[in-house]
C-alpha cells in the first residue's frame, strides 16, 4: 500500500519567505522610484545654489562699473564683493582709448575667446575652466562692455549632495527593512495556524484522537480549523459508537453462552463433551476479552474530551448557527424567536459539538414541552470570567426546577416524571455536565416571557477561586435584578 508522504515545514517557510520577497521587491521599487528623482533634484538644487551666489557677487559689481573703471576703485570693490575664499572674482575691462588693450582686475581664469563671446552676446554665460566653471556676466561701461568673471569650483557645485544622498539612502533602507519586518510578522501569523493544523492532522493520523486546533488566524484558516475539529469529533464519536456496539453485542452473547456452558456441563464425560466444554470456555474468554478491550478503548476516548474542550469555540457563532437551524421549525409552528448578544465573539472552553448538542437539547425541550405559537429567546451575556447563555420561553414553566436538573427527568413543563411518557431525561443532564466541566452551573427560573428560563453559566478560567465565585454571585444578582425590572415593566402592559 502506498503511504502518503509526510509534509515537511518547507511549504510553510516558502509561503513566509514568498511574502517577505514580495514586500522586499515592492518596497525597493518604490524607494528607488522616489529616491533617484529626489537625488537628482538635490544635485540640481546644489548647482543652482552655487551659480545663484556667483550671480549675486557679479551683480554687486555692476553699480561700481557703471560709475568708474579706475583700477584702484575696482580692486576695492572686488575686495568688498568677495564672500568666500579670495581669488574667485575678476573683471575684464575693455580698452579705454585708441591703441590701448583690455585691462583686467582680480583673478581671471576664463579664456579670452569665452570672454569675448559673452561680451558679444550680452548675457551671462558659463565657461569651463581648470578646477570648475566660471560665470561670465557682461556689464555696460563707458568704454564698452566689461565682463565680470566669478569662479565656481567643482566642490561648490556638489556641496551637501553626498550628505543628502546618504540621508535618502538611509530612509529608503529603513523603509525596506521595516516592510520586510512587517511582512515577516504577517507571514508568521499566516503560517503558524497552518503549521498547527498540519501538525494536528499528522497527530490525528498517528492515532492521537484528543488533538484539536485553536480556531484563530484568518477567516479561511479558522474555517479549516473548525472543519478539522468537527471531523476529529466525528471520528471520536464513530469510534465510541463502534466500541459501544461491540461491548453491547458481547454482553448480549453472555446469556446464550451461559446456556451453552450449562448444557455442556450436563453432557457427562467423554471426549466429545470435554471438547464442547473447552470450546465454550474459549468462546467465553474471547467475549470477555472483547468487552475489556471495548471498555479500555472507551475510557481512552473519554480522555480526549478535555483536549477537545481546550481548543474552545465561539459560543456566539454556535448560537447563531443553531438558531438558524431551529428558526425554520419555529416559523412552521408560528413561534416568535429572538437572539440577543450573539453579535460579538464569545469564546468558551468547550468543544463546538458539545455546545451545539447542549443548545439543541434546550431548544428541543422548548419545542417538545410548550404549545405551538409559544415564543422563545436566546440571550448571551459577557462577563469578566464567564459567558452566560439564557434560553427562555413563554410556556407554562416547570413545576419542580430542582427535580428537572436530576438525571432521568428532562423537565416536562408542569409535569411530574411519571407523567412524561417515557422521556429519557438526558437533555438537561447534558447541559449541566457541559456547564460543570468549565466550573460553571445551570439554573432554572422564571423568564421575563412568563415561562421557563434556563441559565447556563460557562466559566472561562476553569474552576473558579473564591474571588471569582464572589464576582460570579454579584453578576448573578445583577442579572436577577435586571430580570425583575424587565418583568415589572412588562406587567402593566399585560394588564396584570
Amino acid at each position: 500500500m502506498i503511504r502518503p508522504r509526510r509534509a515537511a515545514a518547507a511549504p510553510a517557510e516558502t509561503l513566509r519567505w514568498a511574502l517577505v520577497k514580495v514586500a522586499l521587491a515592492v518596497t525597493t521599487m518604490v524607494a528607488v522610484a522616489f529616491a533617484v528623482p529626489l537625488g537628482l533634484v538635490v544635485k540640481e538644487l546644489a548647482s543652482d545654489r552655487a551659480y545663484g551666489g556667483a550671480e549675486r557677487q557679479a551683480a554687486a559689481l555692476g553699480p561700481v562699473l557703471a560709475i568708474t573703471t579706475d583700477r584702484t576703485q575696482l580692486e576695492r570693490a572686488l575686495a568688498s564683493a568677495e564672500t568666500g575664499p579670495g581669488g574667485r572674482i575678476g573683471i575684464h575691462v575693455p580698452a579705454g582709448g585708441p591703441g590701448g588693450g583690455p585691462a583686467g582686475v582680480g583673478a581671471r581664469r576664463a579664456a579670452p575667446a569665452d570672454v569675448a563671446a559673452a561680451a558679444r552676446l550680452g548675457r551671462a554665460a558659463i565657461a569651463q575652466v581648470p578646477g570648475g566653471t566660471a560665470l561670465l556676466q557682461p556689464t555696460a561701461v563707458a568704454s564698452g562692455i566689461a565682463v565680470v568673471e566669478v569662479y565656481v569650483p567643482d566642490d561648490a557645485l556638489t556641496a551637501g549632495v553626498a550628505a543628502s544622498w546618504a540621508v535618502l539612502a538611509g530612509v529608503g533602507l529603513a523603509l525596506v527593512i521595516g516592510s520586510v519586518a512587517v511582512a515577516d510578522r504577517l507571514g508568521t501569523r499566516l503560517v503558524r495556524p497552518a503549521q498547527h493544523l498540519a501538525a494536528a492532522a499528522h497527530d490525528l493520523g498517528r492515532g492521537d484522537l484528543g488533538v484539536r486546533v485553536r480556531e484563530d488566524g484568518p477567516a479561511e484558516l479558522r474555517s479549516a480549523a473548525s472543519a478539522f475539529n468537527s471531523m476529529a469529533d466525528r471520528v471520536v464519536q464513530l469510534l465510541a459508537n463502534e466500541r459501544e456496539l461491540a461491548a453491547d453485542l458481547s454482553h448480549r452473547l453472555r446469556t446464550p453462552l451461559t446456556v451453552l456452558r450449562l448444557n455442556a456441563a450436563s453432557l457427562g464425560d467423554g471426549p466429545a463433551a470435554e471438547q464442547t466444554r473447552t470450546a465454550v470456555e474459549q468462546l467465553e474468554g474471547e467475549v470477555d476479552q472483547i468487552i475489556r478491550t471495548a471498555r479500555a478503548q472507551r475510557a481512552h476516548t473519554a480522555q480526549t474530551a478535555p483536549a477537545a474542550a481546550a481548543a474552545g469555540c465561539d459560543a456566539a457563532e454556535v448560537i447563531r448557527e443553531r438558531m438558524a437551524f431551529w428558526s425554520a421549525l419555529a416559523e412552521d409552528e408560528g413561534r416568535a424567536a429572538r437572539v440577543a448578544g450573539a453579535d460579538r465573539p464569545a469564546r468558551v472552553p468547550v468543544a463546538r459539538p458539545d455546545l451545539a448538542a447542549a443548545l439543541d437539547a434546550l431548544l428541543g425541550n422548548v419545542f417538545r414541552h410548550t404549545p405551538e405559537g409559544t415564543a422563545f429567546a436566546v440571550d448571551v451575556h459577557h462577563a469578566d470570567d464567564a459567558v452566560i447563555v439564557l434560553v427562555s420561553d413563554a410556556g407554562p414553566g416547570i413545576a419542580d426546577p430542582v427535580a428537572a436538573l436530576r438525571r432521568g427527568w428532562s423537565g416536562g413543563r408542569g409535569q411530574r416524571p411519571a407523567d412524561r411518557g417515557g422521556s429519557t431525561g438526558l437533555g438537561l443532564d447534558i447541559v449541566r455536565r457541559l456547564a460543570e466541566s468549565t466550573g460553571g452551573d445551570v439554573r432554572i427560573g422564571r423568564s421575563v416571557l412568563g415561562g421557563t428560563e434556563v441559565r447556563v453559566w460557562l466559566a472561562l478560567g476553569g474552576r473558579r477561586a473564591a474571588r471569582g465565585a464572589r464576582r460570579g454571585h454579584r453578576l448573578r444578582r445583577r442579572l436577577r435584578g435586571r430580570i425583575r425590572a424587565a418583568r415589572g415593566r412588562r406587567r402593566p402592559a399585560g394588564g396584570s
